[in-house]
């Protein structure tokens, strides 16, 4: 049953990755169809992004309560009837509105997805299962453009993606027994487990505690942000995703501009080329799968960083277009290890029943940084230059950098002194 378990989690990726890319390939034709600016667009990404951080926040509560199984069915459903509501809508105004329940599913879904898998699978899979997000992503302006260049309307477009998001609606209301099952199975293997480790010991005394323990355990309880960020790294890990998720989303968003405005290409070389940075996430997550057999996630995450580096040093020097097109390449790939390993490595950082609520904060904090820090290199490519854009990338890398390393630290010492504060076995 893990199996089809994991292939019915894999479906739910894609459907993540499938409405993400959608507004912004579609914007061309739909902002001309409403008489409104084109940066309007903004107005509803970060309706959309708004949405998304409440949802974030409010994960743990709807997990413990609901399940990851209906979380995720209700949060698809959700985004499918927003998707739905696009699909529908002739204004401005109504777009607005619709893009409230988009940022609500989209939310929820993502982060009791990540807290699963953390949970129960191996970083490998972490890896394969954000691959698939970026396989949904890309086959999203696929469907629209199939729509489009067949002589239909954008609208049809967002509901072929609404039909699919009902289909994978059906299919996580027929999988919930699964869910179920892998948490009674896991439960008794959990108990055997315990049960052979007092059989061995010697100490009385730490036999009985941990039958206590087995047989009363301690129940989860949500927490508050407040709560939450007094927790050691808590606050670190939070400015690593915020950075993460700027330096991804500002380059996704700027690096045409900035191969156009300093590289002197233009805009249809510039437009096809940006699409590096995305295939080498797609493809680096691929392979990242592969390299978690041999690295942990500290190290996968400090790979990562170090591709960063070298990619963004690419940019940096002058030595023609062809280097600041691997330049991109290399920082696609060098972005792909990092999210999928800081989301497995929480349960080990923050304990187990805590790391729901702390990848719900991690999500929040993502989805600020993607509000705020492209539109902050925006304000300064327009009034000082685009060739900011790689001292910019290297800037937040740094900070992110720096930041996980005392995340690593903080999480360490807490580690070493509840083990060292621990009752010790009687012999």
């Amino acid at each position: 049953m893990f199996p089809l378990l994991l292939a019915v989690i894999y479906l739910a990726f894609i459907s993540l990755g499938l409405p993400d890319s959608l507004l912004g390939s579609t914007w061309p034709v739909m902002y001309q169809e409403f008489s409104v600016p084109v940066s309007y667009a903004g107005f509803i990404s970060m309706i959309i992004a708004a949405g998304t951080i409440v949802s974030s926040l409010q994960t743990d509560r709807l997990t413990k309560r609901l399940g990851t199984g209906k979380v995720t069915a209700f949060s698809v459903l959700t985004t499918a009837a927003a998707l739905f509501g696009f699909s529908i809508s002739h204004s401005f105004p109504a777009l607005c509105l619709w893009a409230i329940p988009y940022g609500l599913g989209a939310g929820c879904v993502d982060a009791s997805l990540n807290n699963y898998v953390a949970l129960h699978y191996s970083s490998r899979h972490m890896s394969w299962l954000h691959c698939m997000w970026g396989v949904g992503a890309s086959l999203g302006p696929y469907i629209m453009g199939f729509a489009l260049t067949g002589g239909q309307s954008w609208n049809s477009g967002y509901r072929y993606i609404a039909l699919l998001q009902v289909v994978l609606t059906a299919v996580l209301l027929f999988s919930l027994p699964l869910w179920q099952k892998k948490g009674k199975e896991e439960k008794i293997t959990e108990e055997t487990k315990i049960g052979a480790e007092n059989e061995s010991t010697e100490g009385a005394e730490m036999a009985a505690s941990a039958k206590a323990s087995a047989e009363e355990p301690a129940p989860a309880q949500s927490m508050s942000l407040l709560q939450a960020m007094k927790i050691p790294g808590a606050k670190e890990i939070m400015i690593t995703f915020f950075c993460y998720c700027a330096l991804e989303q500002t380059t996704g968003l700027w690096a045409s501009s900035y191969l156009v405005l300093h590289s002197g290409m233009t805009s249809e070389q510039a437009a096809s080329l940006a699409s590096l940075f995305f295939i080498g996430i797609t493809g680096g997550r691929a392979a990242s799968g592969f390299l978690t057999m041999k690295l942990n996630d500290t190290q996968m995450v400090r790979l990562g960083q170090g591709i960063i580096l070298l990619g963004t040093a690419a940019l940096l020097l002058p030595l023609g277009q062809s280097v600041a097109m691997a330049g991109l390449v290399l920082i696609g790939l060098g972005c792909a290890p990092i999210y999928p390993s800081i989301i497995h490595s929480t349960p080990e950082h923050f304990g187990k029943e805590r790391s729901q609520t702390m990848i719900g904060i991690q999500m929040a904090s993502a989805y600020v940084g993607t509000c705020l820090m492209p539109p902050i290199f925006g304000l300064l490519a327009n009034h000082i230059g685009a060739f900011l854009f790689p001292w910019y990338l290297l800037a937040i890398l740094l900070c992110m950098t720096f930041s996980h390393q005392l995340v690593l630290k903080r999480t360490a010492k807490k580690a070493k002194y509840q083990q060292n504060a621990a009752p010790q076995a009687v012999v």
